[in-house]
């Protein structure tokens, strides 16, 4: 026995089971077998390719003294005053540099952005959850999180009555997190349930915190509406932006914070300095990548380069519908933005003796020590299977913190019939799972 308690109430609320179900992938791979990884939203690790003008950017701010140095504590001032005019040509809320606050990832901010909160003041955020924001803010709190339902039978969209009752009975709550487009169900909120959130927000006199890294992964005729369109000018609001997923550049953990109306509350200006602070004394965030930004974005070839590549995600999700779309006991909803795509389960098909067929007994071994953990979601025990029998490597919708059953999928597969295969594998897959209980085999 320690001395003394090392973790404090609420620690253990942290868990990432989008990179934990790896180590499990990884036993199978280590007996000979290659994975299918739909667990993490990496376009790097699915084959996609950065073009030439982009590396030959990067590659030129290399052999520039300056790009192996400290940048501003805040950031690097060229690269804020280029992304405050960004987002003023949207015509919202009006920033300036002082107003942007960069981060190593989104990770990192979100980790921040939490951990100066006093852990009386709750943010609630959507139910499936990504989980960066839901163990962060179940951790300050010492509490499980808190969270308002998005309804797989109505397009995603969140449950505004459930929301708004949560936040009016619940005096705790001081602020809403929005993602759009959403992780993990590739939701994009329409204009009226934005002006709705606005609208709760401004009756009880909270923070908007919008997650918009995905903001500009959108297709099949969506398009995101931002924080700062929608937010007018007495709301205090926060945006995550980030470049792991647009440029995409995963690895340069490059992330940042824009700060919306930061005067309209003393308490909002004061987390704000509050961060920077922290900031300050941690020295400040990666430079390279953030000296790349405005060469990046800028660059003639850009915009037409991400037409392309949503485009590209755009017709894999429609490959996913077509396969997916009618397969029976599950509900499907076609993917807007984002690069993922959450399937549920109906309700009551999911039962504890189905399987799908397993041939290598030493793969068994695995799926059999896998399956006695205590009180395993159905989900997690399908996810397992699937694992186990085709190597396809997803996550279960209930480690997303919801009481839904259900699994996350990823776009990201860049060849088209690597990418239809796996779907088709797939759904053949939850097939054979659901028709292998003793209760369905009785009934036939």
């Amino acid at each position: 026995m320690m001395r003394q308690l090392l973790l404090r109430p609420g620690a253990e609320e942290l868990n990432y089971e989008i990179r934990g179900i790896v180590k499990k992938a990884r036993l199978i791979e280590d007996l000979g077998y290659s994975i299918t990884w739909e667990n993490i939203g990496d376009p790097i690790q699915k084959n996609n390719t950065i073009p030439d003008w982009m590396k030959a950017i990067v590659s030129e701010l290399v052999q520039d003294d300056h790009s192996y140095g400290y940048a501003d504590s805040k950031g690097m001032l060229e690269t804020r005053k280029f992304l405050a005019d960004l987002n003023n040509e949207k015509g919202g809320v009006k920033i300036g540099s002082e107003d942007i606050l960069f981060f190593n990832g989104l990770g990192d901010g979100i980790a921040k952005l939490y951990q100066f909160l006093t852990p009386t003041a709750r943010i609630i955020g959507p139910s499936p959850a990504y989980s960066t924001h839901s163990s962060a803010e179940a951790a300050h709190a010492n509490s499980a999180p808190l969270t308002y339902k998005l309804d797989p039978d109505n397009n995603w969209y969140p449950d505004m009555e459930d929301l708004y009752n949560k936040v009016k009975y619940n005096t705790s709550v001081v602020g809403i997190l929005i993602i759009n487009p959403d992780n993990p169900t590739g939701m994009v909120y329409p204009r009226e349930v934005l002006d709705r959130f606005v609208e709760i927000a401004r009756e009880f006199n909270l923070l908007l915190i919008a997650d918009e890294i995905y903001q500009n992964i959108t297709y099949n005729g969506y398009k995101a509406i931002g924080l700062a369109e929608i937010l007018g000018d007495d709301l205090p609001g926060i945006s995550l932006k980030g470049i792991s997923k647009e440029f995409p550049w995963p690895g340069s953990r490059c992330g940042w914070m824009e700060f919306y109306n930061k005067h309209t509350s003393e308490e909002f200006t004061k987390l704000c300095i509050t961060l920077e602070n922290a900031k300050m004394i941690e020295v400040c965030s990666t430079t390279l990548p953030q000296l790349a930004i405005p060469k990046i974005m800028s660059h003639p070839a850009y915009k037409e380069y991400r037409v392309t590549a949503n485009a590209a995600i755009g017709t894999r999700s429609r490959i996913m519908e077509e396969v997916l779309g009618n397969v029976k006991g599950i509900k499907f909803n076609k993917t807007k933005g984002a690069f993922y795509n959450t399937v549920i389960f109906d309700e009551g098909v999911l039962e504890e003796d189905q399987f799908l067929p397993v041939e290598d007994d030493a793969i068994k071994v695995h799926l059999e020590k896998w399956l006695q953990e205590k009180d395993m979601p159905n989900d997690k025990r399908f996810v397992y299977n699937l694992l186990a029998s085709e190597k396809i490597c997803v996550v279960p919708v209930s480690s997303f913190c919801s009481d839904l059953r259900g699994f996350r999928v990823t776009l990201l597969e860049e060849n088209e019939d690597v990418f239809r295969n796996t779907f088709e594998r797939l759904a053949k897959s939850i097939n054979t799972y659901l028709n292998s209980s003793k209760k369905v085999l009785l009934d036939q």
